[in-house]
C-alpha cells in the first residue's frame, strides 16, 4: 500500500486501503476528514444547544425538565442505539451506515431548527439522536479500517477526537454568538452545511467490507426500556419526588436492565458480547468515559445556565466564557497520542481523570461575585484532563479488540460516554432546581468524587505500559 501525507496539517501518514481491500490514493484522508466533519457537527448540537436553552425556553416556554429533555432525549437515544448502530455499520458496512445516519441528522436538524413548540423540537432530538448513534461507531470503524497501523491510527483517532473536542468546546461560542445575534434556531440550522461537506468527502472514501450480523432486537429493546426509564426516574424524580410515575419507571428500569444481561448472556450473537468486559483494555475505557462525560457535559450544562440565569451575562458573552478552555482542549487532543507514546496510556489516563477533577474542585469557589476571567481559567483544566484522556481512552478500546469488532467497540464506548452526560444533566438538572447555587456546588463535588474514584481504579486496572 502506498504512504500519502495528510494535507491537515496534523502529520498522519496515511495508507491508503482499508482492511477490507485496495482504496483509491488518498481515499483514507478522504474517511478520516468526512468521520471528524460528521463528528464535529453532532457534537456541536451537544453543546451549542445547552448555551441557547435560556433562550429556548423563552420562545417556546417549558420548565426545569423540559430543557433537560431537550437535551437528554438526543443523548439517551445515541446511547441507547449505538450497540445495535455498531453492529449495523459492521454489517452494512462502515461507509454506507454512516452516510444514512448522516443524511437523516441533517433532516433532523432541519425539523428542530424549524420546531414550532417545546414538544415538536423534544421529538426532533429523539430523530436527531437515532441519527447521531449509527454516525459514531460507523465513523471510527471508517477510521479503524482506513488506518491498518498503531500508530498511524492512534494519530487519526486524535484528529477524530480533535473534531469533537473544538465542537464541544467552541460549541458555547458558537451557539451563543448564533443565539444573540440571529436565533436559537440558527444552531441547529448550522449543521446542514458542515453535513454536506462531509457527504462530498464520503463519496471519495473506499468502500467498507461486511459480515454478517444478525440483528439483537430483544436486546435492542430491553436497552432502550431500561435507559429510557432511567432517564424518568432521574429528571422526574429529581422535580417531582417519588410519584406513582416515577416509582414504575424505576421498577421498568430494574427489570429492563436485567433482562437486558440475561439475553445478551444467552444469545448466540449478541448486541454486546459480554466477553468483551473480561479485558481491562474494554473495561477502563467504559467506566472512564462514563465519569469524564459525566463531569464535562455536566459541567457545561451548568456553567451555561449559571452564566445567563444567575450573572445575567447574554449568550455570547456566556459562550465567550468558553474559549480559552476550547483552545486547551484542541491542543490536548492533538498531543494526547504523544503523551501516550512516551508514558504509557495508564499515566495519561489517569493523569486527565485528576486533571479534570481539580477542575472541578476549583469550581467550588466560584459565585456571581468572581471575576468573569478568574471563572474561565479555572474551567481550563477541564479542557486539559479531558482532551488528553479520551484520546488514550478510545485508542486502548480499539487496540484491545480484533477489527471486525471495531464498530461494536466503538459503539459501546459512545454508549458509556452519552450515558454518562444524559444521566449527570439528569442529576445535576434536579439539584438546581431547588436552589441554584447549593445545587451547583453539589453538581461540581459529586463530579470531583467520582472522576477522583475512577482514576483510582484506572491505576489499579491498568498496566504501567
Amino acid at each position: 500500500m502506498s504512504a500519502t501525507q495528510s494535507g491537515a496539517g496534523a502529520g498522519v501518514e496515511v495508507r491508503a486501503g482499508t482492511r477490507g481491500g485496495p482504496g483509491r490514493p488518498g481515499s483514507a484522508v478522504a474517511a478520516l476528514v468526512a468521520a471528524v466533519l460528521g463528528f464535529f457537527v453532532m457534537t456541536l448540537d451537544v453543546s451549542g444547544v445547552n448555551i441557547a436553552l435560556p433562550a429556548v425556553r423563552e420562545a417556546l416556554g417549558g420548565s426545569m425538565s423540559g430543557l433537560q429533555w431537550v437535551v437528554d432525549s438526543y443523548t439517551l437515544m445515541l446511547a441507547a442505539l449505538m450497540l445495535s448502530a455498531g453492529a449495523l455499520s459492521d454489517a452494512v458496512g462502515a461507509r454506507r451506515a454512516y452516510g444514512w445516519g448522516l443524511g437523516v441528522f441533517i433532516l433532523a436538524s432541519m425539523a428542530c431548527g424549524a420546531a414550532p413548540t417545546l414538544g415538536v423540537l423534544t421529538a426532533a432530538r429523539v430523530v436527531q439522536g437515532s441519527a447521531a448513534a449509527v454516525m459514531v461507531p460507523s465513523s471510527l470503524a471508517l477510521i479503524r479500517q482506513a488506518f491498518a497501523e498503531p500508530g498511524p491510527r492512534a494519530r487519526a483517532v486524535a484528529l477524530w477526537t480533535v473534531g469533537g473536542a473544538v465542537a464541544i468546546a467552541a460549541g458555547p461560542v458558537l451557539g451563543g454568538l448564533l443565539t444573540t445575534e440571529w436565533s436559537w434556531r440558527a444552531v441547529f440550522f448550522l449543521n446542514t452545511p458542515a453535513g454536506l461537506a462531509a457527504f462530498l468527502f464520503l463519496l471519495r472514501a473506499a468502500r467498507s467490507p461486511r459480515r454478517r450480523v444478525a440483528f439483537d432486537l430483544p436486546g435492542q429493546l430491553t436497552a432502550v426500556l431500561a435507559l429510557a426509564a432511567l432517564a424518568v426516574v432521574t429528571i422526574e424524580g429529581g422535580h417531582g419526588g417519588l410519584t406513582g410515575t416515577v416509582l414504575a419507571a424505576a421498577g421498568v428500569a430494574v427489570l429492563s436492565g436485567a433482562g437486558f444481561v440475561a439475553i445478551e448472556a444467552r444469545r448466540r450473537t449478541p448486541m454486546l458480547p459480554l466477553k468483551l468486559f473480561r479485558q481491562r483494555g474494554v473495561t477502563v475505557p467504559v467506566i472512564a468515559g462514563f465519569a469524564l462525560n459525566a463531569a464535562f457535559y455536566g459541567g457545561v450544562f451548568v456553567l451555561s445556565l449559571f452564566f445567563q440565569e444567575q450573572r445575567g451575562q447574554s449568550a455570547l458573552s456566556a459562550g465567550l466564557m468558553f474559549v480559552p478552555m476550547a483552545v486547551v482542549t484542541a491542543i490536548g487532543n492533538y498531543l494526547s497520542p504523544r503523551a501516550v507514546s512516551r508514558y504509557g496510556p495508564r499515566t495519561v489516563v489517569v493523569s486527565g481523570l485528576l486533571t479534570v477533577a481539580l477542575g472541578c474542585g476549583d469550581l467550588l469557589a466560584v459565585d456571581t461575585s468572581t471575576p468573569s476571567w478568574t471563572t474561565a481559567l479555572l474551567m481550563i483544566p477541564l479542557g486539559i484532563g479531558g482532551s488528553l484522556a479520551m484520546p488514550a481512552l478510545t485508542s486502548l478500546m480499539l487496540d484491545s479488540v480484533a477489527a471486525e469488532r471495531a464498530g461494536t467497540a466503538a459503539a459501546l464506548l459512545n454508549t458509556s460516554r452519552q450515558m454518562g452526560g444524559a444521566l449527570s444533566i439528569a442529576v445535576f438538572g434536579a439539584l438546581l432546581g431547588a436552589d441554584f447555587a447549593p445545587g451547583m456546588q453539589e453538581s461540581l463535588l459529586l463530579a470531583t468524587c467520582l472522576l477522583v474514584a475512577t482514576a483510582v481504579g484506572a491505576a489499579a486496572l491498568l498496566p504501567q505500559r
